[in-house]
């Protein structure tokens, strides 16, 4: 039976929000759909999302340009299952009962389209990674 609410909710936590928590933010989304609640911050969000993520990212069909960098609030990591920090430091409120990832990519900020696709399909894989691992906890969990 197919539920219609997700089966996990996902905060992806980088300072400025503007790169690699957006790109992550679009794959997830894009991959896991309707299935998993998808939440993206920072401690100190950028003004706009990185033009170099958004073209990387539109490269794969998926459009993030109407996103907007947000602000890290204890209520989005409270409602969250899996918080995952980008490898900048940030970090996020701990709560028990939460899952804490660090995935330790590049900073795509500031750099051209060429070095921004490599990290984007880094992502993709650790998105990929993750979809199985919060489907693998739904089957045991259902």
């Amino acid at each position: 039976m197919m539920t219609t609410s997700p089966v996990a909710s996902v905060l992806f936590v980088c300072v400025h929000n503007a790169g690699r928590s957006q790109m992550a933010a679009g794959f997830l989304r894009h991959l896991a759909g309707d299935r998993v609640e998808v939440r993206s911050a920072g401690s100190v969000p950028g003004d706009q999302v990185n033009p170099a993520a958004v073209a990387a990212m539109a490269e794969v069909g998926i459009d993030i340009s109407d996103q907007s960098p947000k602000v890290l609030t204890i209520e989005a990591v409270q409602a969250s299952d899996y918080c995952i920090t980008m490898g900048c430091g940030d970090a996020c409120p701990i709560f028990p009962g939460k899952k804490y990832l660090d995935w330790q990519l590049e900073d795509p900020a500031g750099q051209g389209l060429d070095a921004v696709r490599p990290i984007r399909d880094e992502i993709r894989k650790l998105i990929e990674g993750l979809i199985a691992e919060i489907d693998a906890r739904a089957a045991r969990e259902s």
